[in-house]
């Protein structure tokens, strides 16, 4: 595929397996992506739920000169004392247009590197990512709301909302496919509409 768009999933230890799946397999599945999972120093990971991640690539900004997106996926450990910092790839990614994600706690990683300097941005609640990154370059955009928040090609969300999160990403890598991520929200969204 000569258009083919590749995504970097950058996971650390205590990744939560919940807030990327929709996501990536939605845009290979979908979309015909090119999902490569990403860690620091490319040393394998565990989530939450137990799962050991072999990652594909390093975080290294050099390695990943590819990538046409990258999302950060929430961890305890991005609000820990020694967090890595992953904000040359994050910058070097948005430098080039391309599209800077984070949900949950990995939003924190996208304060750090100043990505919500100009962008409309939500996460885990405003008292939550300030009581982790007091003062962050852009705190004044942050958004209060539950769902994923997309500005320009900043797309954040709360760890409670892999589902919009998943939405927004597409919807800002893929603009000119409206009629069919039309489509994947009525069709997530029935499940919502049904369960109550």
């Amino acid at each position: 595929m000569p258009d083919q768009k590749t995504i970097g999933f950058l996971f650390i230890e205590g990744f939560a397996d919940w807030e990327y799946g929709l996501l990536a397999a939605s845009a290979v599945e979908w979309f015909g992506a090119r999902a490569v999972s990403l860690t620091p120093g490319r040393q394998p990971v565990t989530g939450i739920s137990g799962f050991r991640l072999t990652p594909d690539r390093s975080a290294d900004a050099d390695e990943n000169a590819d990538l046409d997106a990258v999302a950060v996926i929430g961890s305890d450990q991005w609000a820990g004392k020694a967090p890595p910092d992953v904000a040359e790839l994050l910058n070097a990614v948005a430098a080039r247009d391309g599209v800077v994600g984070g949900i949950c706690a990995g939003t924190l990683a996208l304060a750090r590197a100043g990505i919500f300097r100009k962008a409309r941005h939500t996460s885990n609640g405003r008292d939550w990512i300030n009581g982790h990154e007091a003062g962050y370059t852009g705190d004044l955009n942050y958004q209060d709301v539950p769902h994923a928040v997309a500005d320009g090609k900043i797309v954040s969300a709360p760890g409670s909302a892999p589902g919009t999160f998943a939405l927004a990403f597409l919807q800002t890598l893929y603009p000119e496919k409206g009629s069919e991520l039309a489509q994947m929200r009525t069709l997530f969204a029935k499940e919502y509409a049904e369960a109550s």
